[in-house]
């Protein structure tokens, strides 16, 4: 795609080349320059990051995919019977006794 530089405009960065990026409104994005070349790179935050390594894990994209289907095939469970299944798998906190 091409576009016109006018003399006392910025340069604005086309809707469609945007989300080809996948870069969204309200994303930090690093210019460099080297030569006649710009470069811009959408900068993820850390948790964007961690989200993108662990759905490339196979075991994790196999996951979704499986769960997508029973989702798919109406093989699914109230809310409450997960979160109680998500409590019941997490650690007990030890109270912490107060001091007088």
């Amino acid at each position: 795609m091409t576009v016109t530089v006018k003399p006392k405009a910025e340069i604005t960065v086309p809707n469609s080349i945007r989300r080809m990026a996948g870069i969204k409104p309200g994303d930090r994005v690093e210019f460099s320059v080297s030569g006649r070349v710009i470069k811009i790179v959408a900068k993820v935050s850390a948790d964007e990051l961690q989200d993108q390594q662990e759905i490339a894990d196979p075991k994790v994209r196999e996951h979704i995919r499986k769960s997508n289907a029973d989702y798919l095939a109406g093989r699914s469970r109230p809310a409450n019977a997960f979160l109680s299944e998500l409590r019941a798998a997490a650690k007990p906190r030890k109270k912490r006794q107060r001091s007088a």
